[in-house]
């Protein structure tokens, strides 16, 4: 029911390369750190929680190709790493998080064998971690529910399991009966090509929309509740997520529509403020062009933002892997 998205396998990493779905499965072995960055940058990997956790994998494959080095020599390699990887995205606070605890532990342990053993740990707390906020979440799902998410959040976002799409995923292996509405999540369609692939594969049938139907979709199929991922949450639950997330939570307070964000802790960010985060610009070419086929003439001025920021007040709950957080929203008690 669940994929698995990324793994070590005997010193290199093993990703689904998601550029290649719906149409083929196919896995790809990064060799090298420059495969690494090139894989985040270019969403061969991509997803918060994904992107923290190649990140992290990135780092243990540099130690692993530098068993020689230990001490301070090691730290020297391994930070030249961490910045070029930090550089790879710049929304997604996941792939920084991740990092700074492997270094914390690199630090104070700086052999390579015991940063890729740590780093494997971190890959696979990910899947207990997704595994505790699907039991959460899925019991805010009830029989006869008409559910909308956003973008890709399942297991392919994720090393397994998922959030948003994990919570979907979690109730629907409970037995619950319920309908899944996806949107398309244009420009890379992340939700046409990546989601409706997750749900067919575990067995659901959802039912796929143009983001521009989202408003009309509440009322005429009949949503009733509403679940995202985030790529970031600052500590007054501002949300960060894909390009799209706004507008659906405007539409869903409109129509007194529940709206849940699914996220782990890691994509907490409880020291910067809102003007200190970096809205990740991609290129003109996503939006102007499908495939190889030109849609807009080349020339035209596009203006093509990632993600977009979702203030606290539109969102009903966040649901962790500590549980449900609702309004008003009190992370004081997280560590990093």
């Amino acid at each position: 029911m669940y994929l698995r998205s990324i793994d070590w396998v005997d010193g290199k990493i093993k990703i689904i390369d998601q550029t290649k779905l719906p149409n083929d499965l196919e896995y790809k072995y990064l060799e090298n750190l420059d495969d690494v960055v090139e894989a985040i940058k270019n969403m061969r990997v991509r997803g918060a929680p994904l992107i923290g956790i190649t990140a992290v994998l990135g780092l243990a494959l540099v130690a692993y190709q530098n068993m020689d080095r230990t001490g301070e020599d090691l730290l020297y390699v391994l930070k030249n790493a961490y910045e070029k990887l930090k550089k790879s995205r710049p929304t997604a606070v996941n792939l920084v998080n991740m990092m700074d605890v492997l270094m914390d532990y690199a630090r104070q342990n700086p052999l390579p064998n015991e940063v890729v053993s740590f780093a494997l740990k971190l890959m696979e707390q990910d899947v207990d971690t997704n595994r505790k906020m699907a039991e959460y979440g899925s019991e805010l799902i009830e029989d006869g529910d008409v559910v909308l998410t956003h973008c890709n959040t399942g297991s392919l976002a994720t090393v397994s399991i998922g959030t948003a799409l994990g919570v979907i995923l979690r109730a629907y292996e409970k037995g619950k009966e319920f309908k899944v509405v996806i949107t398309e999540t244009r420009p890379k369609l992340q939700g046409a090509r990546i989601t409706a692939f997750e749900l067919l594969y575990a067995g659901l049938k959802p039912t796929l929309i143009v983001d521009s139907a989202v408003s009309h979709v509440m009322k005429s199929l009949g949503i009733t509740k509403i679940f995202v991922g985030a790529d970031r949450i600052l500590r007054d639950g501002t949300t960060f997520n894909k390009i799209g997330t706004y507008q659906i939570a405007i539409a869903a307070r409109y129509h007194n529509i529940p709206f849940f964000v699914v996220a782990p802790t890691t994509t907490f960010d409880l020291t910067n403020d809102m003007e200190d985060v970096i809205i990740e610009n991609r290129g003109k070419e996503e939006v102007i062009k499908c495939g190889d086929k030109y849609i807009a003439p080349k020339d035209v001025n596009v203006y093509n933002p990632a993600f977009d920021a979702t203030p606290p007040e539109l969102i009903s709950g966040i649901v962790t892997e500590k549980g449900v957080y609702y309004p008003p929203f009190d992370f004081s008690g997280l560590k990093r």
